[in-house]
Order: C-alpha cells, then structure tokens, then sequence
C-alpha cells in the first residue's frame, strides 16, 4: 500500500467540493450559524456517549481493524492519531466528527458485510473527511438540517438566518464533500475494485446472497445513470429527489460517486500523485491549506443551485 508522506489534502480535493465550501461560506448567515453551533454545541458530549455506548477500537479491541485502521491514518499522513468506535448498529454505515478530538465511528453492519480491503476502503473514506477538515462542516450542517425542520421550536435565534439558500448550501457541499473521501480511499487502497465493492455492498448488498452481485453490472448501472441526462428534465428531477419534499439527501447516489472516481482513477493527478509529485501541507500533520478557487467557480456554482430552485418554483406552481 502506498504512503504519502507530507500529502496535503489539497492534492486530491474534489474541485466541486471546494467550489460548494467557499459558496457555502459566502452566504449571508453562515458566519452567525458557526458562532452559534460553536456556542451551543461542543465534541465532548459525542465523545462521552461514545465511550458510553460503543466499543473504542485499540491494539486489544477489534485488533485485526486496529491494524487496518492504523495504516489508513500512516498512509495519508494524518497526525494525531483519531480514535475509532464501532457501534451496534446492523445498517452499514460510517461516519467522522470532531475538530481538536477527531473521531471515526463505524456500524457493525460494515465489519459483518465487507472484507478486510473493503473496510479498509470505508476507513480511509473518513479518514478522508478528517485530513480536508470537513468534520467540523458535517456537524454544522447536520445541526442546521435539523434545526431548520423544528424551527418554531428553536430559541437560538438563528430563525432570520436559516434562508432557503444556506439549507440548500448545505447538502450542496455535504454531498461534494464526499467526492474528496473517495478520492482518499482510492489514494489508500491504489485499487478501484475494492472501493466500488464497498459502495455496491453498502448500496444494497446482502451477505447471504454476496456471491450474485456483480460489480461490473454495477458499474453498467452507474453508467446507465449518467446516460439519464441526456435528458434535461431528468436533471431536473435528480435535483429534486436530491433536495425535494423535506427529505434532502446528505450523500451522493453511489453511482454517482462511482462515476467520478472511474474519472478521477485515470486522470494524469492521480498519477502523478502515486509518482509522489503531490502538493504538501505547510507543516507534518498539517490538514489545513487554503484553497485556491476563484470567486467566479463560487459564483457559477450558486448561480446553478438559484437556477434549479427558479424551476422546482415554476414546477410546483403550474
């Protein structure tokens, strides 16, 4: 497996990703709502329930995922080290928290239904998210998606400034921001096939009938999704199952993540990453560089999301 040492996370930063954070960051309240989430919600309370609650993996505790688990973190040069909980939990599913005390947690419906590559796969997912520092974003944005449905309840003040536009904001960059993570799984494992495995299982796969799911069927499919906008009214519906009828959704389709990781495997970057020619942070340990976006991507891109919500406007009303 290869190591990047000093990698920064700029190196493989989705471009999408960066565009959807600096557009969300330009919008009028966000500078209030990250005061506020900072105000009234801290790490530690996760941390206690977790260690509460969870199983914390260590040298003694889930060693064989310790293992795996460290070389995700020596791999993508992530210091210190975040802690790794594994959660009762048959839906397969992972996720990464915290700034100052990052942490990863992971259901056991993962352990029970991929192999150890495609664990490997989900680890350095979120260890992705953590070495582009969106963890802290990912918690804002969960506060913000569940604070804008019980606003009537809500006594943060926060009622002015959660527009339409920030809420769409939003999912708009928790998706994009998951474009970088497989990047960093692919960056690990330096094999496609085990990363779009654990996208095909988590999808909708079953360990009793593992042995019929085919990932090139898969890929075929995801292929056959892109293929739908040919058709511009099947953008505009994919826009609307994505953010419409109170039930936005927070990740990418997952043939929609394969479809730009396939790009993304047999793009000069990528290879010239794996060559060691990759930008590095400032400092070892580093995960913070300022992105290097122009004003016009952040505008062409709220310029989009204002356009879609004109016609999801003009849909509903005719």
């Amino acid at each position: 497996m290869p190591t990047y040492k000093g990698i920064s996370s700029e190196a493989f930063r989705h471009p999408l990703d960066r565009q959807a954070e600096l557009a969300l960051r330009s919008l009028p309240g966000f500078d209030f709502l990250a005061r506020k989430f900072v105000e009234f919600f801290a790490e530690r309370p996760q941390l206690i329930y977790l260690m509460g609650n969870t199983i914390q993996v260590g040298p003694r505790q889930y060693s064989t995922i310790y293992q795996i688990f460290r070389e995700c973190v020596r791999d993508l040069d992530i210091y210190p080290e975040p802690a790794l909980f594994v959660e009762q939990n048959p839906r397969a599913n992972s996720y990464a928290l915290g700034q100052e005390h990052p942490l990863i947690v992971i259901d056991t419906g993962i352990l029970d239904l991929l192999n150890e590559d495609e664990i490997r796969a989900v680890l350095a997912h979120e260890l992705g998210h953590i070495k582009c520092s969106h963890t802290i974003l990912i918690q804002m944005a969960g506060w913000v998606m569940s604070a804008a449905s019980t606003l009537g309840d809500m006594t943060f003040g926060i009622g002015k400034f959660v527009s339409q536009g920030l809420i769409y904001a939003f999912y708009e960059w928790r998706r994009k921001a998951e474009l970088s993570a497989d990047r960093a799984a692919l960056l690990v494992l330096d094999d496609l096939n085990p990363v779009m495995n654990s996208m095909m299982k988590v999808s909708g796969g079953s360990i009793k009938y593992n042995h019929e799911c085919s990932l090139q069927e898969f890929i075929r499919q995801s292929e056959n999704y892109q293929a739908l906008d040919e058709d511009g009214l099947n953008q505009v519906y994919k826009f609307l199952i994505y953010n419409g009828g109170g039930s936005m959704l927070t990740h990418p389709f997952p043939v929609d993540r394969l479809h730009y990781l396939r790009q993304w495997a047999v793009s000069e970057e990528y290879q010239q990453i794996k060559k060691g020619n990759y930008q590095r942070s400032p400092s070892e340990g580093a995960v913070n560089v300022t992105p290097d976006t122009t004003p016009t991507e952040v505008e062409n891109l709220r310029s989009q999301i204002e356009e879609l919500l004109i016609e999801i406007n003009r849909m509903k009303k005719s």
